[in-house]
């Protein structure tokens, strides 16, 4: 007589069982990292705002600065001045810009590779493979 059961049964469909509910449950708090991960990441996301209108802040000041240099030089060198501002804010702007898009491409997705895995790992432990 053959009889239908609706899936393994014993020790090792507990075990199978724990360990699914196991992978789920730190599956579920990984989520929720991530989720308040983003959270910080907005925070994150504000506070550069506030600096960047603390360097703009900065930069009106050495922009008045510089003027003011200028103006000291207007009739002995007021062009050689002028350049090696020009020069000098420039080759900060490259420096900066270069360095920022080294760091923003260095930057990895939170938790990604782990949400899967342990997603794959689920999915190998129903099977029972």
């Amino acid at each position: 007589m053959a009889t239908d059961s609706p899936g393994p049964v014993g020790f090792v469909a507990s075990l199978r069982s724990l360990a699914d509910g196991l992978l789920a449950s730190a599956q579920d708090r990984l989520e929720l990292f991530s989720v308040e991960l983003q959270e910080e990441k907005f925070r994150l996301i504000q506070m550069f705002i506030w600096i960047s209108a603390g360097v703009f802040t900065a930069m009106m000041a050495a922009t008045f600065a510089s003027l003011t240099l200028v103006y000291l030089f207007w009739d002995s060198a007021r062009l050689a001045v002028l350049v090696g501002l020009t020069l000098l804010y420039t080759g900060l702007l490259v420096a900066i810009v270069l360095a920022l898009r080294g760091f923003l491409a260095r930057q990895p997705v939170p938790f990604a590779a782990t949400l899967h895995e342990i997603g794959e790992d689920r999915s190998c432990i129903r099977n029972g493979s």
